[in-house]
């Protein structure tokens, strides 16, 4: 299935849409069924509620990030270190109009160059170009790494466009150089799907998450509804939907 059919198909299981979806059904049955519509639009309540708060968010993600901890030294020995890309900013106006890295890309990147610099080992960088664009995600992450951050990579897999393609093509330039043990990096609330594509693509793998969901102190403002968390709710619903589908795929090979 393309990226384009997979992302489309999601998008109806994913918030706003999923909530939209719910909001119109229950217009649809507020006359021919008024207490099936009540029933909808109290359940659509705390469901948008929940899903924007961050309290309930951030917890919802700690679930993911509590997979795999954060790395610390003495590091352990690996092969190389596969830096996973996480989205593009299109003809960035302040870069001449080129297309460069997402914040999330950013994020991902800064602390690979840092594992770098700790281990020496060489770094592969990943993604291509799902919704477009001039350049893909990893020349783009090449030329940050090497031109700002000043850490040399080695690899350049710029031909997948999701997770699963990213472990399959890495594996594939890898492999032929006998590179197998590996240091993956991503954000940790990313990793356990990543881990899954990874290790069944046929790498041992060494989780390096990034970007951990810290939160703040709980307060009044933990409980009071934000679009970011809103973003958050997206975000662990896009990963729950992905690990059910490798649950799916690895059950039905």
């Amino acid at each position: 299935m393309s990226w384009l059919a997979t992302n489309f198909i999601s998008a109806f299981l994913l918030p706003p849409l999923c909530f939209l979806l719910l909001l119109g059904l229950g217009i649809v049955y507020f006359h021919r069924r008024p207490k099936v519509a009540r029933f909808i639009l109290i359940a659509l309540f705390g469901l948008l509620y929940l899903g924007s708060t961050p309290y309930c968010t951030d917890a919802a993600l700690h679930l993911l990030e509590g997979r795999n901890a954060a790395l610390h030294p003495p590091y352990a020995q690996v092969d190389a270190i596969v830096i996973l890309g996480g989205g593009s900013n299109f003809d960035a106006p302040e870069y001449e109009g080129r297309d460069t890295v997402s914040y999330m890309t950013l994020q991902r990147i800064r602390y690979g160059a840092s594992l770098q610099r700790a281990t020496g080992e060489p770094i592969l960088v990943s993604g291509g170009k799902p919704l477009g664009g001039k350049r893909g995600e990893a020349v783009q992450m090449r030329d940050v790494l090497e031109q700002e951050f000043h850490v040399p990579v080695r690899w350049v897999e710029d031909d997948s466009n999701n997770t699963f393609e990213n472990a399959r093509n890495s594996y594939q330039m890898l492999h032929a150089q006998g590179i197998q043990r590996i240091y993956l990096v991503t954000h940790s609330w990313h990793m356990p799907r990543a881990v899954r594509a990874f290790e069944d693509a046929g790498f041992k793998v060494i989780a390096a998450p990034t970007a951990f969901t810290t939160g703040e102190h709980l307060g009044p403002m933990a409980f009071l509804p934000r679009a970011e968390s809103l973003r958050d709710s997206k975000i662990f619903m896009h990963e729950l939907i992905g690990l059910l589908w490798y649950r799916i795929k690895s059950a039905t090979n």
